[in-house]
């Protein structure tokens, strides 16, 4: 009986204290996704300004309006696919880690992780199709460069390159996350650590996902 009620006590002491650190590891994710969201904004606000604007053309001295529907390549919507995949893939990672991994456990043998081979694996095929999506993008640019629209060709196009290429970098990070999340599990860190790394992980990719939806779609039906 004393060594169930310790057993159990340890069990939720784990518990509480594996809460406390998601707490925090996620209030730290929302510090910085909040400050991702606000330079979004204000893209989407100049965008839908700019629109809207004249220009001085210099050769008739009149205001003239300079912004033309931009066509979007049809890549783009694979890249949004292979996207989209990369999200369940990583979601897979995440609740295999939380399935694993018990307070019990993690107080009795936390170095221990019986499903780290399938999260690895997860995690290693959410990164490719993570680079997939990165490398799709670049071929978008290369085909809007050979149609002749280049960064400085018009406000528009100067527009997409911004908005993808800014989603680009933050998703960069993101997968140099998976990479971090990786080498917790292959370096067998604690239970705790495995499942916080693992969560922000995942909720960061999460975040990129829903967040390239969002331009896609204004790129789409705000132009």
């Amino acid at each position: 009986m004393t060594i169930l009620t310790s057993a159990a006590n340890s069990s939720h002491d784990g518990l509480q204290q594996l809460e406390m650190r998601l707490r925090r590891a996620r209030l730290g994710l929302g510090v910085g996704v909040l400050g991702i969201v606000m330079v979004f904004v204000s893209f989407t606000s100049a965008y839908i300004v700019r629109q809207g604007l004249p220009t001085l053309d210099p050769r008739t001295n009149t205001l003239v309006h300079d912004w033309f529907p931009l066509p979007l390549p049809a890549l783009l919507f694979f890249n949004t696919g292979l996207l989209l995949i990369s999200s369940v893939t990583m979601e897979l990672a995440r609740r295999q880690v939380a399935r694993f991994t018990t307070p019990m456990r993690a107080a009795s043998i936390p170095n221990v992780f019986a499903g780290r081979e399938g999260t690895i694996l997860w995690l290693a095929l959410t990164a490719m199709l993570g680079l997939s999506f990165l490398k799709g993008q670049w071929t978008v640019w290369r085909e809007m460069e050979a149609s002749g629209f280049y960064v400085a060709s018009s406000p528009s196009s100067s527009f997409v390159y911004l908005l993808t290429g800014t989603h680009g970098v933050h998703l960069l990070g993101g997968i140099f996350a998976l990479l971090a999340a990786g080498a917790t599990l292959l370096f067998r860190q604690s239970a705790e650590s495995r499942v916080v790394v693992l969560d922000v992980t995942a909720w960061y990719w999460h975040f990129m996902t829903l967040l390239w939806v969002y331009i896609l779609c204004l790129l789409e039906f705000a132009r």
